[in-house]
């Protein structure tokens, strides 16, 4: 077992992180993930604390936060840890390697929140709405089972209602203005960055679609 005390404590304290997500029972990194059987994933989770709330609301599914930052992951994780929840897991790895983690038409659902929009043309593929993700997305979707998009970003939203309908998948709900309204409260579970986009005034976009079979 690390011991974080034992690594030099940097500006960003970055390692300590690290070593804190290298101890969390409830933490993996890709190659040690057990494959538990999962029902909702969350691709770039950042803290994760989106999925932690989720979890608590429903014992009865089984939830993973996914990240490649493990620094950031681990506050999700020790959160999870001090309300003793079961139903949760942490896993570093990247977005191109989901493939690894999970059994094809394994998940009931897979949630994208406020995931960098790369505005920079030439970085359009590294997009997590970007058409090589939304193929793998489909494929590690249950029948029937749902993608549901959280951004603050028009720009990047437009593009990403775009990528979702020429990939021939079915927006199943909608809204340009989530807390105006009337859609599930499980949609308006804030995370981390969405309270800072809030208390800015920004407007929160969201959209549920389901992969065309």
């Amino acid at each position: 077992m690390l011991d974080p005390n034992e690594f030099v404590i940097t500006r960003k304290r970055k390692k300590y992180k690290f070593a804190k997500f290298a101890n969390a029972a409830n933490c993996f990194e890709r190659e040690e993930w057990p494959k538990h059987a999962v029902d909702v994933l969350e691709i770039g989770a950042g803290t994760g604390l989106f999925s932690v709330e989720l979890a608590q609301t429903h014992p009865e599914k089984t939830f993973v936060a996914v990240d490649v930052k493990g620094d950031r992951l681990q506050k999700g994780a020790y959160e999870a840890l001090a309300r003793g929840l079961q139903n949760i897991y942490f896993v570093r790895a990247r977005a191109d390697q989901l493939g690894e983690l999970f059994a094809p038409a394994s998940l009931a659902k897979i949630w994208v929140t406020f995931p960098d929009p790369f505005p920079r043309k030439r970085s359009a593929g590294r997009r997590l709405t970007h058409p090589t993700y939304l193929r793998t997305y489909a494929k590690l979707l249950q029948t029937g089972g749902v993608l549901q998009l959280k951004h603050d970003n028009p720009t990047f939203f437009a593009w990403s209602l775009e990528q979702l309908v020429q990939s021939r998948w079915h927006i199943n709900e909608l809204s340009f203005d989530l807390y105006e309204s009337d859609l599930a409260e499980d949609y308006k579970v804030q995370t981390t960055y969405e309270r800072r986009w809030l208390g800015e005034g920004r407007i929160i976009h969201f959209a549920s679609a389901t992969p065309g079979r």
